[in-house]
Protein backbone atom coordinates (compact mmCIF):
# COMPACT_ATOMS: atom_id res chain seq x y z
CA UNK A 1 0.00 0.00 0.00
CA UNK A 2 3.22 2.14 0.01
CA UNK A 3 5.39 3.95 2.50
CA UNK A 4 4.30 4.27 5.98
CA UNK A 5 0.34 2.76 5.54
CA UNK A 6 0.44 1.17 8.70
CA UNK A 7 -3.46 1.16 9.27
CA UNK A 8 -4.23 -1.05 6.64
CA UNK A 9 -7.83 -2.13 8.10
CA UNK A 10 -8.84 1.02 8.22
CA UNK A 11 -7.40 1.71 4.08
CA UNK A 12 -9.33 -1.19 2.92
CA UNK A 13 -12.74 -0.29 4.67
CA UNK A 14 -12.44 2.85 2.67
CA UNK A 15 -11.75 1.26 -0.40
CA UNK A 16 -14.83 -0.44 0.10
CA UNK A 17 -16.84 2.73 1.36
CA UNK A 18 -17.00 1.00 4.86
CA UNK A 19 -15.55 3.80 6.74
CA UNK A 20 -17.96 7.05 6.73
CA UNK A 21 -16.77 10.09 7.92
CA UNK A 22 -13.40 9.57 7.25
CA UNK A 23 -10.21 8.10 9.01
CA UNK A 24 -10.27 9.02 13.16
CA UNK A 25 -7.41 10.83 14.22
CA UNK A 26 -5.38 8.99 16.58
CA UNK A 27 -1.75 9.94 18.00
CA UNK A 28 1.19 7.45 19.59
CA UNK A 29 3.92 8.69 21.33
CA UNK A 30 6.61 9.65 19.31
CA UNK A 31 10.12 11.87 19.54
CA UNK A 32 12.21 13.67 17.20
CA UNK A 33 9.10 14.12 15.03
CA UNK A 34 10.71 15.90 11.61
CA UNK A 35 9.61 19.36 11.53
CA UNK A 36 6.66 18.81 14.08
CA UNK A 37 7.42 22.24 15.16
CA UNK A 38 5.03 23.59 12.86
CA UNK A 39 2.43 21.90 15.15
CA UNK A 40 2.82 25.34 17.20
CA UNK A 41 1.47 27.26 14.60
CA UNK A 42 -2.12 25.14 14.84
CA UNK A 43 -3.70 27.48 17.62
CA UNK A 44 -3.50 30.52 15.37
CA UNK A 45 -3.99 28.54 12.02
CA UNK A 46 -7.25 27.73 13.49
CA UNK A 47 -8.21 31.47 15.13
CA UNK A 48 -7.64 32.83 11.82
CA UNK A 49 -10.11 30.31 10.30
CA UNK A 50 -8.74 27.49 8.44
CA UNK A 51 -11.66 25.45 9.63
CA UNK A 52 -14.12 28.05 10.45
CA UNK A 53 -15.98 27.29 7.41
CA UNK A 54 -14.90 24.80 5.18
CA UNK A 55 -17.79 22.27 6.28
CA UNK A 56 -20.27 24.77 5.06
CA UNK A 57 -18.69 25.64 1.64
CA UNK A 58 -17.14 22.27 0.88
CA UNK A 59 -17.59 18.52 0.92
CA UNK A 60 -15.53 15.33 0.17
CA UNK A 61 -16.72 12.17 -0.73
CA UNK A 62 -16.66 9.48 1.46
CA UNK A 63 -12.66 7.96 1.74
CA UNK A 64 -10.01 7.51 3.92
CA UNK A 65 -8.91 11.41 4.05
CA UNK A 66 -11.49 13.76 5.78
CA UNK A 67 -11.88 17.69 4.12
CA UNK A 68 -10.10 18.80 7.95
CA UNK A 69 -7.30 16.13 7.30
CA UNK A 70 -6.70 18.22 3.30
CA UNK A 71 -6.92 21.73 5.29
CA UNK A 72 -4.79 21.11 7.86
CA UNK A 73 -1.98 19.56 5.66
CA UNK A 74 -2.06 22.46 3.19
CA UNK A 75 -2.01 24.83 5.69
CA UNK A 76 1.22 23.27 7.70
CA UNK A 77 2.61 22.47 4.63
CA UNK A 78 2.56 26.22 3.65
CA UNK A 79 4.32 27.82 6.51
CA UNK A 80 6.92 24.71 6.46
CA UNK A 81 7.89 26.13 3.25
CA UNK A 82 6.58 23.18 1.11
CA UNK A 83 5.67 25.30 -1.60
CA UNK A 84 3.81 23.23 -3.54
CA UNK A 85 2.08 19.73 -3.89
CA UNK A 86 4.69 18.11 -5.89
CA UNK A 87 7.70 18.77 -3.24
CA UNK A 88 5.74 16.92 -1.20
CA UNK A 89 7.19 13.76 -2.78
CA UNK A 90 10.30 14.66 -1.41
CA UNK A 91 8.88 14.67 2.08
CA UNK A 92 8.60 11.70 4.52
CA UNK A 93 4.76 10.44 4.35
CA UNK A 94 5.39 8.88 7.61
CA UNK A 95 6.40 12.22 9.44
CA UNK A 96 3.90 14.31 7.76
CA UNK A 97 1.31 11.47 9.37
CA UNK A 98 2.48 11.98 12.91
CA UNK A 99 1.77 15.57 12.93
CA UNK A 100 -1.69 14.95 11.56
CA UNK A 101 -2.20 12.35 13.88
CA UNK A 102 -2.59 9.11 10.47
CA UNK A 103 0.17 6.90 9.91
CA UNK A 104 0.91 9.14 6.58
CA UNK A 105 0.10 11.39 4.40
CA UNK A 106 -1.91 11.58 1.25
CA UNK A 107 0.13 10.81 -1.79
CA UNK A 108 0.93 13.90 -4.26
CA UNK A 109 -1.99 12.57 -6.74
CA UNK A 110 -4.31 11.85 -3.93
CA UNK A 111 -3.93 15.22 -2.88
CA UNK A 112 -4.19 17.13 -6.03
CA UNK A 113 -7.72 14.95 -6.64
CA UNK A 114 -8.52 15.78 -3.11
CA UNK A 115 -7.85 20.15 -4.12
CA UNK A 116 -9.75 19.30 -7.82
CA UNK A 117 -13.04 18.01 -5.66
CA UNK A 118 -12.70 20.58 -3.09
CA UNK A 119 -12.60 23.52 -6.26
CA UNK A 120 -14.75 22.50 -9.00
CA UNK A 121 -17.43 22.76 -6.65
CA UNK A 122 -19.10 25.68 -8.29
CA UNK A 123 -18.28 29.17 -7.07
CA UNK A 124 -17.76 27.62 -3.01
CA UNK A 125 -14.25 29.20 -3.47
CA UNK A 126 -15.38 32.51 -3.89
CA UNK A 127 -17.96 32.17 -0.63
CA UNK A 128 -15.52 30.58 1.45
CA UNK A 129 -13.08 33.13 0.67
CA UNK A 130 -15.20 36.04 1.21
CA UNK A 131 -16.41 34.84 4.48
CA UNK A 132 -13.30 34.83 5.76
CA UNK A 133 -12.22 38.14 4.82
CA UNK A 134 -15.89 39.48 6.83
CA UNK A 135 -14.26 37.28 9.51
CA UNK A 136 -10.90 39.34 9.30
CA UNK A 137 -12.33 42.87 8.67
CA UNK A 138 -14.80 42.38 11.60
CA UNK A 139 -11.93 41.37 13.88
CA UNK A 140 -10.39 44.77 13.14
CA UNK A 141 -12.89 46.60 13.48
CA UNK A 142 -13.25 45.75 16.83
CA UNK A 143 -10.03 47.51 17.88
CA UNK A 144 -11.33 50.82 15.26
CA UNK A 145 -13.97 53.50 16.14
CA UNK A 146 -16.71 54.48 13.87
CA UNK A 147 -15.03 55.42 9.84
CA UNK A 148 -11.70 54.32 11.02
CA UNK A 149 -11.24 51.48 8.41
CA UNK A 150 -8.00 51.30 6.40
CA UNK A 151 -7.64 49.36 3.46
CA UNK A 152 -4.42 48.87 1.23
CA UNK A 153 -5.24 48.70 -2.28
CA UNK A 154 -2.14 47.37 -5.34
CA UNK A 155 -1.98 45.43 -8.14
CA UNK A 156 0.37 42.33 -7.97
CA UNK A 157 1.38 41.51 -11.95
CA UNK A 158 1.71 37.79 -12.11
CA UNK A 159 4.18 36.71 -15.15
CA UNK A 160 2.90 33.68 -17.36
CA UNK A 161 5.78 31.49 -18.48
CA UNK A 162 3.96 28.80 -20.08
CA UNK A 163 3.01 28.82 -23.86
CA UNK A 164 -0.60 27.36 -23.45
CA UNK A 165 -1.88 30.46 -23.66
CA UNK A 166 -0.62 33.99 -25.23
CA UNK A 167 -1.75 35.72 -22.00
CA UNK A 168 -1.87 40.19 -22.78
CA UNK A 169 1.38 42.17 -21.90
CA UNK A 170 2.03 43.72 -19.08
CA UNK A 171 4.54 46.26 -18.14
CA UNK A 172 6.60 44.26 -14.82
CA UNK A 173 8.05 46.74 -12.61
CA UNK A 174 10.46 44.70 -11.04
CA UNK A 175 11.82 43.23 -14.31
CA UNK A 176 11.41 46.35 -16.29
CA UNK A 177 10.15 44.49 -18.89
CA UNK A 178 6.51 43.85 -21.03
CA UNK A 179 5.84 40.30 -20.21
CA UNK A 180 2.94 38.18 -20.84
CA UNK A 181 1.12 38.02 -17.27
CA UNK A 182 -2.31 38.47 -15.59
CA UNK A 183 -2.56 41.30 -12.91
CA UNK A 184 -3.48 40.11 -9.08
CA UNK A 185 -5.36 43.47 -7.17
CA UNK A 186 -4.87 42.88 -3.44
CA UNK A 187 -6.73 44.30 -0.18
CA UNK A 188 -4.48 44.49 2.55
CA UNK A 189 -4.57 45.38 6.29
CA UNK A 190 -2.49 48.71 7.26
CA UNK A 191 0.01 46.29 8.78
CA UNK A 192 0.13 44.30 5.75
CA UNK A 193 -1.63 41.46 6.11
CA UNK A 194 -4.11 40.39 2.96
CA UNK A 195 -7.60 39.97 3.34
CA UNK A 196 -8.61 39.12 -0.58
CA UNK A 197 -7.67 39.78 -4.10
CA UNK A 198 -9.09 39.76 -7.49
CA UNK A 199 -7.63 38.53 -10.07
CA UNK A 200 -7.87 40.17 -13.51
CA UNK A 201 -7.00 37.62 -16.85
CA UNK A 202 -7.49 41.51 -18.65
CA UNK A 203 -6.66 44.58 -16.57
CA UNK A 204 -8.76 47.44 -16.75
CA UNK A 205 -6.33 49.41 -14.42
CA UNK A 206 -6.46 49.61 -10.78
CA UNK A 207 -9.21 52.52 -11.30
CA UNK A 208 -11.59 50.88 -13.04
CA UNK A 209 -11.22 47.10 -10.75
CA UNK A 210 -11.64 50.36 -7.55
CA UNK A 211 -15.18 51.14 -9.37
CA UNK A 212 -16.20 48.39 -10.55
CA UNK A 213 -15.15 45.13 -7.79
CA UNK A 214 -13.55 46.28 -5.14
CA UNK A 215 -15.32 49.54 -3.68
CA UNK A 216 -18.92 47.22 -4.21
CA UNK A 217 -17.52 44.43 -1.99
CA UNK A 218 -16.39 46.90 0.65
CA UNK A 219 -19.29 48.89 0.89
CA UNK A 220 -21.17 45.62 1.36
CA UNK A 221 -18.83 43.69 3.28
CA UNK A 222 -17.23 46.21 6.00
CA UNK A 223 -18.36 46.42 9.70
CA UNK A 224 -18.84 49.06 11.81
CA UNK A 225 -19.80 51.61 8.90
CA UNK A 226 -20.96 54.89 10.04
CA UNK A 227 -25.09 55.60 10.15
CA UNK A 228 -26.22 58.08 7.59
CA UNK A 229 -27.48 59.78 10.49
CA UNK A 230 -23.78 60.49 11.87
CA UNK A 231 -22.25 61.13 8.22
CA UNK A 232 -25.21 63.52 8.20
CA UNK A 233 -24.13 64.91 11.31
CA UNK A 234 -20.44 65.02 11.01
CA UNK A 235 -19.12 66.32 6.90
CA UNK A 236 -15.78 65.16 7.63
CA UNK A 237 -16.47 61.91 8.55
CA UNK A 238 -15.94 58.56 6.22
CA UNK A 239 -17.26 55.37 5.71
CA UNK A 240 -13.87 53.69 5.21
CA UNK A 241 -10.55 54.99 3.69
CA UNK A 242 -8.63 53.34 0.52
CA UNK A 243 -5.03 54.15 -0.03
CA UNK A 244 -3.42 53.32 -3.08
CA UNK A 245 -0.33 54.49 -5.49
CA UNK A 246 -0.10 56.53 -8.38
CA UNK A 247 -1.61 54.38 -10.92
CA UNK A 248 -5.20 54.77 -8.76
CA UNK A 249 -4.64 58.61 -8.73
CA UNK A 250 -7.58 60.71 -10.87
CA UNK A 251 -9.41 63.90 -9.16
CA UNK A 252 -13.20 62.23 -10.75
CA UNK A 253 -12.35 58.97 -8.63
CA UNK A 254 -11.73 61.31 -5.56
CA UNK A 255 -15.16 63.18 -6.05
CA UNK A 256 -17.01 60.36 -7.18
CA UNK A 257 -15.85 58.28 -4.11
CA UNK A 258 -16.13 61.03 -1.67
CA UNK A 259 -19.66 61.24 -3.01
CA UNK A 260 -20.23 58.07 -1.43
CA UNK A 261 -18.46 59.35 1.72
CA UNK A 262 -15.31 56.93 0.75
CA UNK A 263 -12.22 58.82 1.44
CA UNK A 264 -8.85 58.15 -0.62
CA UNK A 265 -5.44 59.04 -0.29
CA UNK A 266 -2.32 58.10 -2.92
CA UNK A 267 1.22 60.22 -4.42
CA UNK A 268 0.17 63.41 -6.62
CA UNK A 269 0.94 62.39 -10.16
CA UNK A 270 1.19 65.83 -11.91
CA UNK A 271 4.25 67.66 -11.46
CA UNK A 272 4.05 70.45 -8.97
CA UNK A 273 6.01 72.97 -7.67
CA UNK A 274 8.04 72.61 -4.47
CA UNK A 275 7.24 74.59 -1.54
CA UNK A 276 8.98 76.75 0.45
CA UNK A 277 11.23 74.74 3.01
CA UNK A 278 10.25 76.94 5.98
CA UNK A 279 6.46 75.45 5.77
CA UNK A 280 7.72 72.16 6.81
CA UNK A 281 7.92 71.47 9.81
CA UNK A 282 9.33 68.70 12.42
CA UNK A 283 7.03 66.10 13.46
CA UNK A 284 7.17 62.82 15.71
CA UNK A 285 5.30 60.18 14.37
CA UNK A 286 4.58 56.55 15.44
CA UNK A 287 4.51 53.59 12.81
CA UNK A 288 2.34 50.43 13.00
CA UNK A 289 5.33 48.66 14.74
CA UNK A 290 5.78 50.87 17.02
CA UNK A 291 9.02 53.02 16.36
CA UNK A 292 8.48 56.23 16.46
CA UNK A 293 10.51 58.75 13.58
CA UNK A 294 10.48 62.31 12.91
CA UNK A 295 9.54 63.38 9.77
CA UNK A 296 9.29 67.32 8.11
CA UNK A 297 5.87 67.70 6.97
CA UNK A 298 3.76 70.78 5.53
CA UNK A 299 0.00 70.90 4.29
CA UNK A 300 -1.99 72.69 1.99
CA UNK A 301 -5.07 72.80 0.59
CA UNK A 302 -5.60 72.07 -2.94
CA UNK A 303 -8.14 71.85 -5.75
CA UNK A 304 -7.76 69.00 -7.92
CA UNK A 305 -9.30 68.12 -11.45
CA UNK A 306 -9.49 70.38 -14.49
CA UNK A 307 -13.09 69.84 -15.82
CA UNK A 308 -15.46 71.03 -12.93
CA UNK A 309 -17.84 68.58 -12.92
CA UNK A 310 -14.60 66.45 -11.45
CA UNK A 311 -13.18 69.13 -9.27
CA UNK A 312 -12.77 68.53 -5.32
CA UNK A 313 -10.55 70.06 -2.66
CA UNK A 314 -8.37 67.53 -0.96
CA UNK A 315 -5.66 67.62 1.89
CA UNK A 316 -2.02 67.82 0.39
CA UNK A 317 0.65 66.92 2.43
CA UNK A 318 4.08 66.72 1.77
CA UNK A 319 7.01 65.07 3.13
CA UNK A 320 10.46 66.54 3.13
CA UNK A 321 14.22 64.45 2.24
CA UNK A 322 17.19 65.02 4.20
CA UNK A 323 18.01 65.60 0.55
CA UNK A 324 15.87 67.94 -0.10
CA UNK A 325 13.04 65.96 -2.15
CA UNK A 326 9.05 66.79 -1.15
CA UNK A 327 7.01 63.86 -1.95
CA UNK A 328 3.15 65.03 -2.08
CA UNK A 329 0.27 63.45 -0.54
CA UNK A 330 -2.93 63.65 -2.00
CA UNK A 331 -6.34 62.53 0.05
CA UNK A 332 -10.17 62.82 1.50
CA UNK A 333 -9.20 62.34 4.71
CA UNK A 334 -10.49 65.45 5.98
CA UNK A 335 -10.81 64.18 9.92
CA UNK A 336 -7.16 63.48 10.52
CA UNK A 337 -4.29 64.94 11.30
CA UNK A 338 -1.62 65.33 8.58
CA UNK A 339 0.56 63.16 11.17
CA UNK A 340 -1.82 60.29 10.07
CA UNK A 341 -2.22 61.33 6.43
CA UNK A 342 1.85 60.76 5.80
CA UNK A 343 1.89 57.72 8.43
CA UNK A 344 -1.04 56.11 6.13
CA UNK A 345 0.27 56.54 3.00
CA UNK A 346 4.16 55.29 3.67
CA UNK A 347 2.79 53.06 5.36
CA UNK A 348 2.13 51.44 2.46
CA UNK A 349 5.43 49.86 1.74
CA UNK A 350 3.90 46.82 4.11
CA UNK A 351 1.82 45.76 1.43
CA UNK A 352 5.02 45.76 -0.76
CA UNK A 353 6.54 43.78 1.76
CA UNK A 354 3.92 41.20 1.90
CA UNK A 355 4.45 40.78 -1.99
CA UNK A 356 8.36 40.46 -1.42
CA UNK A 357 7.79 38.21 1.80
CA UNK A 358 5.03 35.82 0.43
CA UNK A 359 6.80 36.00 -3.08
CA UNK A 360 9.98 34.27 -1.51
CA UNK A 361 8.68 32.32 1.30
CA UNK A 362 5.13 31.06 0.30
CA UNK A 363 6.00 30.99 -3.67
CA UNK A 364 2.64 33.38 -4.36
CA UNK A 365 3.38 33.26 -8.02
CA UNK A 366 3.61 29.72 -8.63
CA UNK A 367 0.28 28.18 -10.72
CA UNK A 368 -1.57 25.50 -8.80
CA UNK A 369 -2.68 23.94 -12.06
CA UNK A 370 -2.10 24.17 -15.77
CA UNK A 371 -5.91 24.25 -17.09
CA UNK A 372 -7.20 26.91 -18.88
CA UNK A 373 -11.11 28.95 -19.14
CA UNK A 374 -12.91 31.02 -21.28
CA UNK A 375 -12.59 34.45 -21.37
CA UNK A 376 -16.29 35.83 -20.85
CA UNK A 377 -17.37 37.68 -24.13
CA UNK A 378 -18.97 40.51 -22.27
CA UNK A 379 -15.07 41.61 -21.37
CA UNK A 380 -13.30 44.54 -22.95
CA UNK A 381 -10.28 44.47 -24.39
CA UNK A 382 -8.15 46.75 -26.16
CA UNK A 383 -8.98 46.82 -30.00
CA UNK A 384 -5.60 46.01 -31.82
CA UNK A 385 -6.64 47.82 -34.67
CA UNK A 386 -6.67 51.22 -31.90
CA UNK A 387 -3.10 49.85 -30.68
CA UNK A 388 -1.43 49.59 -33.74
CA UNK A 389 -2.62 52.97 -34.83
CA UNK A 390 -1.75 54.03 -31.22
CA UNK A 391 1.86 53.32 -31.75
CA UNK A 392 2.18 54.88 -35.20
CA UNK A 393 0.61 57.80 -33.70
CA UNK A 394 3.63 57.43 -31.21
CA UNK A 395 6.32 56.63 -33.51
CA UNK A 396 5.03 59.35 -36.28
CA UNK A 397 5.14 61.84 -33.66
CA UNK A 398 8.49 61.26 -31.65
CA UNK A 399 9.40 61.99 -35.36
CA UNK A 400 7.71 65.38 -35.83
CA UNK A 401 9.63 66.14 -32.59
CA UNK A 402 12.82 65.92 -33.54
CA UNK A 403 12.41 67.73 -36.75
CA UNK A 404 11.26 70.74 -34.77
CA UNK A 405 14.27 70.19 -33.01
CA UNK A 406 16.47 70.16 -35.57
CA UNK A 407 14.89 73.13 -36.79
CA UNK A 408 15.07 74.92 -34.18
CA UNK A 409 18.75 74.52 -33.77
CA UNK A 410 19.38 75.25 -37.41
CA UNK A 411 21.17 78.55 -36.84
CA UNK A 412 23.51 80.82 -38.88
CA UNK A 413 26.71 80.44 -37.94
CA UNK A 414 29.98 82.50 -38.84
CA UNK A 415 30.22 85.37 -41.12
CA UNK A 416 27.16 86.34 -43.41
CA UNK A 417 27.84 85.21 -47.27
CA UNK A 418 25.45 85.75 -49.79
CA UNK A 419 26.28 81.91 -50.46
CA UNK A 420 25.73 80.64 -46.81
CA UNK A 421 22.97 82.58 -46.68
CA UNK A 422 21.33 80.67 -49.59
CA UNK A 423 22.04 77.50 -48.20
CA UNK A 424 20.71 77.86 -44.61
CA UNK A 425 17.55 79.32 -46.36
CA UNK A 426 17.21 76.17 -48.23
CA UNK A 427 17.83 73.70 -45.69
CA UNK A 428 15.46 75.83 -43.58
CA UNK A 429 13.04 75.29 -46.15
CA UNK A 430 13.10 71.74 -47.01
CA UNK A 431 12.95 71.07 -43.09
CA UNK A 432 9.86 73.32 -42.95
CA UNK A 433 8.12 71.14 -45.89
CA UNK A 434 9.38 68.14 -43.65
CA UNK A 435 7.90 69.26 -40.77
CA UNK A 436 4.18 70.30 -42.57
CA UNK A 437 4.59 66.65 -44.49
CA UNK A 438 5.15 65.15 -40.98
CA UNK A 439 2.27 67.20 -39.19
CA UNK A 440 -0.09 66.19 -41.81
CA UNK A 441 0.63 62.46 -41.67
CA UNK A 442 0.48 62.54 -38.01
CA UNK A 443 -2.81 64.16 -38.28
CA UNK A 444 -4.50 61.57 -40.44
CA UNK A 445 -3.22 59.13 -38.13
CA UNK A 446 -4.98 60.63 -35.55
CA UNK A 447 -7.95 60.72 -37.41
CA UNK A 448 -8.02 57.04 -38.38
CA UNK A 449 -7.11 56.49 -34.43
CA UNK A 450 -10.58 58.46 -33.38
CA UNK A 451 -12.84 56.46 -35.96
CA UNK A 452 -11.55 53.15 -34.11
CA UNK A 453 -12.84 52.04 -30.58
CA UNK A 454 -10.30 51.95 -28.06
CA UNK A 455 -12.11 48.99 -26.57
CA UNK A 456 -14.09 46.44 -27.85
CA UNK A 457 -15.77 43.39 -26.45
CA UNK A 458 -13.79 39.87 -26.32
CA UNK A 459 -16.21 38.48 -28.68
CA UNK A 460 -15.30 41.20 -31.59
CA UNK A 461 -11.81 40.47 -30.90
CA UNK A 462 -10.12 38.61 -34.22
CA UNK A 463 -9.67 35.12 -33.86
CA UNK A 464 -6.02 35.93 -34.34
CA UNK A 465 -5.67 37.76 -31.47
CA UNK A 466 -7.90 35.59 -29.11
CA UNK A 467 -6.70 33.97 -26.09
CA UNK A 468 -7.87 31.91 -23.09
CA UNK A 469 -7.45 32.79 -19.57
CA UNK A 470 -5.55 30.67 -17.02
CA UNK A 471 -8.41 28.93 -14.49
CA UNK A 472 -7.99 30.43 -11.05
CA UNK A 473 -10.15 28.40 -9.26
CA UNK A 474 -7.38 26.46 -7.94
CA UNK A 475 -5.21 29.09 -7.30
CA UNK A 476 -7.42 30.88 -5.46
CA UNK A 477 -7.93 27.93 -3.07
CA UNK A 478 -4.52 27.83 -2.20
CA UNK A 479 -3.94 31.52 -2.08
CA UNK A 480 -6.66 32.05 0.61
CA UNK A 481 -4.93 28.88 2.57
CA UNK A 482 -1.65 30.94 2.16
CA UNK A 483 -3.25 34.36 3.54
CA UNK A 484 -4.52 32.61 6.48
CA UNK A 485 -1.00 31.04 7.24
CA UNK A 486 0.32 34.19 6.87
CA UNK A 487 -1.93 35.82 9.22
CA UNK A 488 -1.35 33.05 11.54
CA UNK A 489 2.43 33.40 10.99
CA UNK A 490 2.41 37.22 11.90
CA UNK A 491 0.44 36.35 14.99
CA UNK A 492 2.82 34.03 15.92
CA UNK A 493 5.72 36.97 15.37
CA UNK A 494 3.76 39.42 17.41
CA UNK A 495 3.90 37.22 20.07
CA UNK A 496 7.58 36.32 19.91
CA UNK A 497 8.62 40.36 19.61
CA UNK A 498 7.56 40.65 22.93
CA UNK A 499 10.67 38.49 24.50
CA UNK A 500 12.64 40.04 21.86
CA UNK A 501 15.13 43.09 22.56
CA UNK A 502 13.88 46.18 20.04
CA UNK A 503 17.02 45.88 17.54
CA UNK A 504 16.27 42.32 17.12
CA UNK A 505 12.39 42.95 16.24
CA UNK A 506 13.15 42.23 12.40
CA UNK A 507 14.52 38.53 13.52
CA UNK A 508 11.00 37.47 14.49
CA UNK A 509 9.98 36.09 11.58
CA UNK A 510 13.47 33.97 11.13
CA UNK A 511 12.70 32.90 14.06
CA UNK A 512 9.20 31.21 13.64
CA UNK A 513 10.45 30.12 10.34
CA UNK A 514 13.08 28.24 12.44
CA UNK A 515 10.73 27.14 15.25
CA UNK A 516 8.63 25.40 12.41
CA UNK A 517 11.05 23.20 10.79
CA UNK A 518 12.41 22.02 14.15
CA UNK A 519 12.31 18.42 15.98
CA UNK A 520 9.36 17.86 18.58
CA UNK A 521 8.28 14.71 20.71
CA UNK A 522 4.81 14.27 20.66
CA UNK A 523 3.05 12.85 23.70
CA UNK A 524 -0.78 11.69 24.09
CA UNK A 525 -2.58 11.47 27.15
CA UNK A 526 -6.34 10.25 26.53
CA UNK A 527 -6.74 9.85 30.33
CA UNK A 528 -6.01 13.80 30.71
CA UNK A 529 -7.46 13.98 27.16
CA UNK A 530 -4.02 16.39 26.45
CA UNK A 531 -1.82 16.09 23.42
CA UNK A 532 1.82 17.48 24.78
CA UNK A 533 4.51 18.84 21.71
CA UNK A 534 7.50 19.60 23.40
CA UNK A 535 9.68 21.24 20.70
CA UNK A 536 13.42 20.67 21.24
CA UNK A 537 15.52 24.11 22.18
CA UNK A 538 16.66 26.81 19.52
CA UNK A 539 20.14 27.31 18.55
CA UNK A 540 20.55 30.31 21.12
CA UNK A 541 19.26 31.06 25.03
CA UNK A 542 17.67 33.98 23.48
CA UNK A 543 15.88 32.40 21.23
CA UNK A 544 14.95 29.51 23.60
CA UNK A 545 13.53 32.71 25.78
CA UNK A 546 11.28 33.11 23.43
CA UNK A 547 10.11 29.79 22.69
CA UNK A 548 9.29 29.45 25.42
CA UNK A 549 7.29 32.67 26.19
CA UNK A 550 5.56 31.41 22.63
CA UNK A 551 4.62 28.02 24.29
CA UNK A 552 3.05 29.43 27.52
CA UNK A 553 1.03 31.88 25.31
CA UNK A 554 -0.32 28.75 22.89
CA UNK A 555 -1.27 26.80 25.96
CA UNK A 556 -3.18 29.24 27.70
CA UNK A 557 -5.93 29.15 24.33
CA UNK A 558 -6.64 25.85 25.48
CA UNK A 559 -6.95 24.88 21.66
CA UNK A 560 -7.93 21.09 21.54
CA UNK A 561 -6.26 19.23 18.01
CA UNK A 562 -9.43 19.06 15.57
CA UNK A 563 -11.08 15.71 15.53
CA UNK A 564 -10.29 15.06 18.94
CA UNK A 565 -11.02 16.24 22.14
CA UNK A 566 -6.64 16.56 23.25
CA UNK A 567 -5.92 19.53 24.53
CA UNK A 568 -2.82 21.03 23.16
CA UNK A 569 -0.14 21.97 25.48
CA UNK A 570 3.46 23.32 23.94
CA UNK A 571 6.88 23.34 25.98
CA UNK A 572 10.77 23.31 25.27
CA UNK A 573 11.95 19.80 26.40
CA UNK A 574 12.93 20.19 30.01
CA UNK A 575 10.43 23.08 30.77
CA UNK A 576 8.47 22.17 33.08
CA UNK A 577 4.61 23.56 32.80
CA UNK A 578 1.89 22.99 35.59
CA UNK A 579 -1.10 21.35 34.52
Amino acid sequence: MGVATTNVLDRVMASVGLLPGGVAVRFERCEDVSQAGVLLALPALLACGLLRHSAKYFHLPEGYYTLGNIFLLLGLMILNRVKSVEELRRSAPGEWGKVLGLDRCPVVETLREKIKLITNSGSAVEQWAAALAQDWMQAESLEQGVGGLLYLVDGHVRVYHGSQTKLPRHYVARQRLCCRATTDYWVNQPEGSPIFKINQAVDPGMIAVLREQIVPRLETDVPNQPTPEQLKADPKLCRFTLVFDREGYSPALFREMWDKRIACQTYRKQPYEPWPTEEFTETQVRLKNGTTVTWKLAERGVLLGVKESEQIWVREVRKLTERGHQTAVVGTQYGVDQVQIARDQFGRWSQENFFHYAGRSFDLDRLIDYQLESVPDTVEVVNPHWRQLDSQVRGQRAVLARKKGDFAALILKGEIETDAVEEFLSRKQALQEEIQQQEVRVAELKKQRREQDRKIPFSKLPEADRFDQLSHRSKHFIDTIKITAYRAETALVHILREKIQAHHQDDARSLARQIFKTEANLIPDPQAKTLTVEIHGLSTPRDDVALEHLCAELTATETNYPGTELRLIYRKVGQKVSL
